[in-house]
């Protein structure tokens, strides 16, 4: 025999509630992702303005360069407190 009527809706919203929270965390992860792609395009934007030479450079050249940046004298208390842009 099949199952009774109340027990195929209650199964039936669950589907629904479990198909909802599908939508909304793929919706999340799009939003996060578009946030992120938005971030490193407006960042990689001001390195290239503020570093012309970064343009013509690969990935892990741009990674030395930032690295060998960090390490120089007071770039330590930079990532503390950056200084304020007058804009």
């Amino acid at each position: 025999m099949g199952k009774p009527q109340e027990e195929q809706e209650i199964e039936k919203k669950i589907g629904q509630l479990q198909n909802r929270q599908k939508i909304l965390l793929n919706k999340k992860r799009s939003e996060e992702h578009r946030a992120r792609t938005h971030r490193l395009i407006g960042r990689g934007a001001i390195l290239e303005a503020v570093f012309p030479p970064v343009v013509d450079m690969e990935g892990e050249e741009v990674k030395a360069f930032l690295i060998a940046l960090s390490r120089l004298p007071g770039a330590q208390e930079l990532t503390e407190k950056p200084p304020e842009t007058g804009g």
